[in-house]
C-alpha cells in the first residue's frame, strides 16, 4: 500500500513537472515576484490577479526541476479563491510538511488543499530538495507582502 501511494505521488509530481498548470504570464497582474534557488538554478516569476481581498488568478513562468515546477503548478491551483492570510497560512503549512513529511494542523478548512499538496511531502527525505519544493511558496509570500525578489536561501 505504501509503495502504491509513493508511486502515485511520484506520478503527480512528474505530471505537474512536465505539464505545469497555469504556466503563463497574466496580462495585468496585481502582484508579482521573482523567485530564485541559487543552489540549483530554479527560477520563477509569479503573477497574482486579485479580486478585492481574494486571489482570483495565479500563474507562473520559469525553469526548474520537476519538483520546483510541480510545486508551483499545485500552488497556483490551490491558492485561487483564498485571501492573502489564508494563502500565507497554507504556505506555512506546506513548508512544515515539506520539511517534516507531515502536517500536524492540516485539517479543517484547508484539508482538501493540503491533501492535494501531500504529493510533495516526500521531499523531506531529501533536504536539498526542500528548497526546490518551497521556492514557489517563498515567492508567493514575497508577492503578497509587496516584495519583488524571493530566495529559497
Amino acid at each position: 500500500m505504501f509503495d502504491d501511494l509513493r508511486d502515485l505521488y511520484q506520478e503527480v509530481i512528474l505530471d505537474h513537472g512536465r505539464k505545469p498548470r497555469n504556466f503563463r504570464r497574466l496580462e495585468a497582474p496585481d502582484l508579482t515576484a521573482r523567485g530564485d534557488n541559487p543552489m540549483c538554478g530554479d527560477r520563477m516569476e509569479l503573477f497574482l490577479g486579485m479580486d478585492g481581498e481574494r486571489i482570483a488568478d495565479a500563474a507562473f513562468q520559469g525553469k526548474g526541476c520537476a519538483i520546483s515546477m510541480a510545486s508551483a503548478s499545485l500552488m497556483t491551483e490551490t491558492v485561487r479563491g483564498k485571501t492573502p492570510e489564508e494563502a500565507r497560512d497554507m504556505a506555512a503549512r506546506f513548508r512544515e510538511m515539506a520539511m517534516t513529511g507531515t502536517c500536524p494542523d492540516c485539517g479543517g478548512a484547508m484539508e482538501e488543499e493540503m491533501d492535494r499538496l501531500q504529493a510533495l511531502s516526500g521531499v523531506h527525505e531529501f533536504p536539498s530538495r526542500v528548497k526546490c519544493a518551497t521556492l514557489a511558496w517563498h515567492t508567493l509570500n514575497t508577492a503578497l507582502s509587496g516584495g519583488k525578489e524571493a530566495s529559497s536561501e
